[in-house]
């Protein structure tokens, strides 16, 4: 096992929490005593920096909201001055109000040191050539993993979103070995370089994909892993929070969060309170060490579960598994709840189905109604009806079974269901129309 940093990356348990501890009581004291925001939000919640006696006390502390972003926009929120800023990220805003981020030269450098050993965990370094395919910009996957790849030494390609052909003469060109971009935009370029007569997995170098910035389940990443010749490592982060900054390491057994950076928490969305250790929840963070923009309990809405066993690879940093969906991505059909990645799970197991899928709901007189409009592969479309009627049924016996509830399924050709450069949108709602 490589790592960035053994010292940190290996520091038993115990010693970890020590340093949680020591940074959280910190960080509150800091921001009870200079954060108008942290201050007021304390004090309605009755909680002092001397409450804080022991690591689990921060369950005593207040939530933080994404709204709070929104309500404190541009930067009624940050804790330090322009003048101490090096860096601005602002979220896409598609939901509400764009979401501003401040940096300082130390928060940059925690994020690119954090990538850095994530990257390092993944296999990557020195004589690596990292194509990142992230958007460059407002958008932060682009710059921080371009940042994060020269850290470790890297040779890094950055080909931000689009031009998918020419990103492909440049992949053969110029030895990548790796690429930093969505699940969906690496299966996209895959077909287009099918379609260009290139086979990614025998005409390139390509060994490493690092996907993230959508959900994506387990089938998803076989099916990318044996189709283009990769491993494929999940990759994890926020905006509001920095941009990406874990991943998996090679067992691919679960996202490390480094422990002296971020103290995380799984709670119900319902209830508020802590699930156990294993048990889905929503994913809550407190980031230790940042200056510009502190977040204590932030409810990111990802549903995920937390694995605190001993890692294979010897990190003990504890990790979370894969991001199931959001609290706020979840449909309600007909009183069942149901996630885009369940769909995707369903369908991912079975042969004839293709890489992509659409669902549309639309509410049919006092009902919803479920379609899901799945692309078979090449080789399974066929002109005989009987066929294709064999292979509906496949699908919609499994989506039923998956998940408790009636999909009509329509059968369409490779590449009749849109494109997308940058996350894929899996979902029409038109009930909100």
């Amino acid at each position: 096992m490589v790592c960035w940093d053994p010292r940190i990356e290996e520091m038993p348990q115990e010693e970890l929490e020590r340093m949680q501890y020591k940074l959280l009581k910190s960080l509150v004291y800091r921001l009870y005593s200079f954060s108008p925001f942290y201050h007021d939000r304390m004090k309605e919640q009755k909680v002092h920096p001397d409450d804080i006696r022991e690591l689990s006390d921060v369950t005593k502390l207040p939530f933080m909201f994404k709204r709070d972003l929104r309500d404190g926009y541009p930067d009624k929120i940050f804790t330090a001055s322009q003048e101490e800023l090096v860096r601005y990220h602002v979220s896409s805003g598609t939901t509400g109000k764009p979401t501003v981020v401040g940096y300082t030269q130390n928060d940059i450098d925690l994020w690119t040191t954090s990538l850095a050993r994530a990257l390092t965990s993944c296999g990557l370094g020195r004589g690596d050539v990292i194509q990142v395919s992230y958007g460059y910009g407002l958008f932060t996957g682009g710059l921080g993993l371009h940042y994060g790849a020269e850290r470790i030494g890297a040779t890094v390609l950055p080909t931000s979103v689009g031009n998918t052909e020419r990103q492909i003469e440049l992949m053969q060109d110029l030895g990548s070995t790796a690429i930093a971009c969505t699940p969906s935009y690496l299966l996209h370029m895959g077909e287009v370089a099918e379609k260009m007569g290139i086979s990614i997995k025998k005409e390139t170098k390509l060994r490493t994909g690092i996907l993230g910035a959508e959900p994506w389940t387990e089938g998803m990443r076989n099916r990318i892993q044996d189709w283009l010749g990769i491993k494929a490592y999940d990759i994890f982060g926020t905006s509001e929070l920095s941009g990406p900054m874990f991943t998996e390491c090679a067992e691919q057994k679960g996202i490390h969060i480094w422990s002296d950076i971020a103290l995380t928490e799984i709670i119900d969305p319902r209830t508020e309170e802590p699930v156990a250790p294993g048990e889905k929840g929503e994913l809550t963070v407190t980031i230790l060490r940042k200056e510009a923009l502190p977040m204590i309990r932030y409810r990111i809405g990802d549903i995920t579960s937390m694995d605190d066993s001993p890692c294979p690879c010897g990190r003990t940093h504890p990790r979370i598994q894969r991001i199931t969906g959001r609290v706020d991505d979840m449909l309600i059909i007909r009183g069942i709840n149901v996630f885009p990645s369940q769909v995707e799970y369903a369908l991912m197991g079975i042969p004839e189905v293709g890489q992509h899928f659409q669902i549309v709901v639309e509410r049919k007189g006092a009902l919803d109604d479920m379609l899901v409009r799945v692309e078979l592969n090449r080789e399974s479309f066929s002109d005989k009806i009987t066929d294709i009627m064999a292979i509906r049924q496949k699908i919609e016996h499994r989506l039923r079974n998956s998940l408790n509830v009636m999909a009509e399924v329509e059968l369409v050709e490779t590449g009749s269901l849109p494109r997308f450069e940058g996350k894929s949108k899996k979902v029409i709602d038109k009930r909100s129309l």
